[in-house]
């Protein structure tokens, strides 16, 4: 098959127009072209009053060798790569202990859907509940304030992706097509086949959760086993080697291959880690709120006459402004027609997150505001970015009087650096509720001032962004995990053989995607590893 990239067309093309562009662009008869089909298609807005298509089509030819050395130079018009999975290898018979995957987020997942595909039956252990129990839980701190510590936002299966927009992008280096392969693997799973070939695909919260559910029976038909509400409270080491792993209810797991899939607010598993001597380092992350906009708004400024066009569906947006003093102001994790949500895990804090359901129609638009911080603003070793969270969603809860109220401020009087009493034209959607007032005191001095600074100059890129009435919703600490579990070439512990640190929380992912690639580039340096496979596992920055 030949590939054609960059096929550019109308936002509004007739169906057959495709068909008629291919022959069209590589010069030959319409007799000539076999079937073909939609590898990606993305949109170009940069002109929003005349918006254009671009696709990338696999297509069969009559004489596909002839065509490639007439288009010879043409990055665009080449042979289409073979993005099929192929596993490292398969299980034998008889193993002595069964690898363990702790944590079952997109990571945890997806290395333990590799490892049951390849027959190594895994024992899966996650410390929060399966996934419909645990969306009872989550509603309860969102409808009445009753948190559960151990079934949340953060902690459960599916992992904190699954209380998101579902965004299945990113911009990681992938010459594996291994996101390939968690696409396929979502489709099969539930998901619609359109996050095959649209460029930025979700799922949505709804649609997860059933998803989830059917990835959980794949893994268990193949001889895998998951076990819920089984927080890991120990590590057995010997001789710098991994032997098992010791459950709060005291049981031990004997285990010399265990993959460890914790999410970034994992801090008691963190500490007790480091308390063992597993090698970690502090990492920079971000913090900041949640802004929201109503999203005809951002519609309109970003599509123009264009904006509600089905094939175009609710616009969102990427920011990025460098501050005065140094800092760096981005929006992350953009919610396209959602909602913000309580994503604490811990008692007595306050924690925001943005996420959307797959028809992305509530009023509001989301994202994170949030400036980057590095080791240098919080001394003290690998764990001090823990603290240093911590202390700020404390304070957000202090802000917010109680019971999980957020601390809020309109952003026309955040720029103004004056508190707000009453709400214009935007409802905030955080639950359990939003209380006004003076967000100056709910961030370090450096990262008000660089927000300050940054929501009028992103007013140049999308008229109404710095409008009024705008909510600022606080505070946003755990956009990423704030240490890494640091890892060598193999994907081991540097210093602890057998222990496999992998996805958000261990410092090697950041979304639903890369968690999940991540998840199946680990699984393979385990399989390759219980079968004595010398060659090492290349690390994809």
């Amino acid at each position: 098959m030949l590939r054609i990239n960059e096929l550019r067309l109308p936002l509004d093309h007739p169906e057959g127009a495709l068909r008629d562009a291919i022959v069209a662009r590589l010069g030959i008869q319409p007799a000539e072209l076999g079937e073909f089909t939609v590898f990606k298609r993305s949109y170009d807005a940069r002109k929003p009053s005349a918006i254009t298509l671009s696709y990338t089509i696999d297509m069969q030819l009559a004489n596909e060798d002839a065509l490639l050395a007439k288009f010879a130079g043409d990055r665009n018009v080449v042979r289409t790569p073979d993005t099929n999975y192929r596993f490292v290898g398969k299980a034998p018979e008889q193993l002595a202990h069964r690898p363990v995957v702790v944590g079952f987020g997109p990571c945890g997942i997806f290395a333990a859907l590799i490892l049951a595909q390849m027959g190594f039956r895994p024992i899966v252990l996650e410390r929060g509940k399966a996934v419909r129990e645990r969306t009872k839980d989550t509603w309860g701190l969102w409808r009445n304030s009753v948190l559960n510590p151990e079934s949340n936002v953060q902690f459960g299966e599916g992992g904190a992706g699954t209380f998101s927009d579902g965004k299945l992008y990113s911009q990681i280096k992938d010459p594996k097509h291994y996101g390939r392969k968690v696409l396929t693997e979502f489709v099969k799973a539930g998901a619609p086949e359109e996050i095959l070939y649209v460029s930025k695909p979700h799922i949505g919260t709804f649609r997860l959760v059933g998803m989830v559910e059917n990835m959980r029976a794949d893994i268990i038909a193949l001889g895998g086993e998951i076990r819920f509400q089984q927080r890991v409270a120990d590590v057995r080491i010997e001789d710098g080697h991994l032997r098992g792993v010791v459950l709060a209810n005291g049981e031990e797991i004997r285990s010399d291959h265990v993959i460890l899939a914790l999410g970034h607010s994992a801090r008691d598993t963190f500490e007790m880690l480091h308390e063992r001597g597993v090698y970690m380092e502090a990492k920079p992350f971000s913090v900041g709120f949640r802004v929201e906009h109503p999203q005809s708004l951002i519609d309109k400024a970003r599509f123009g006459p264009n904006a509600g066009h089905p094939v175009l569906g609710a616009a969102d947006y990427k920011l990025v402004h460098h501050a005065k003093n140094g800092r760096s102001v981005y929006s992350f994790c953009m919610c396209p027609g959602g909602t913000v949500v309580a994503a604490t895990s811990e008692p007595n804090r306050v924690v925001t997150n943005g996420m959307s359901q797959y028809s992305r129609n509530e009023r509001n638009a989301n994202a994170g505001i949030v400036v980057g911080i590095t080791p240098d603003d919080y001394p003290g070793g690998p764990l001090a970015g823990i603290a240093f969270q911590r202390h700020w969603e404390s304070r957000a809860y202090e802000l917010g009087g109680g019971d999980y109220i957020a601390p809020g401020q309109l952003v026309g009087d955040f720029i103004k650096a004056q508190p707000s009493s009453v709400l214009g034209s935007v409802e905030p959607s955080y639950k359990p509720g939003v209380k006004l007032g003076d967000l100056s005191t709910s961030l370090p001095d450096y990262a008000i001032a660089a927000v300050r600074e940054a929501l009028p100059a992103f007013e140049r890129q999308i008229k109404g962004f710095s409008m009024r009435d705008a909510v600022l919703t606080g505070v946003e600490t755990r956009t990423s995990s704030p240490l890494r579990i640091t890892r060598g070439a193999d994907c081991q512990s540097l210093n602890v053989k057998g222990l496999f640190p992998a996805g958000e929380g261990a410092g090697y992912a950041g979304g639903i995607l890369s968690a999940g690639v991540d998840g199946i580039r680990v699984a393979e340096a385990v399989a390759k590893s219980i079968l004595g496979d010398v060659s090492v596992v290349a690390e994809e920055a």
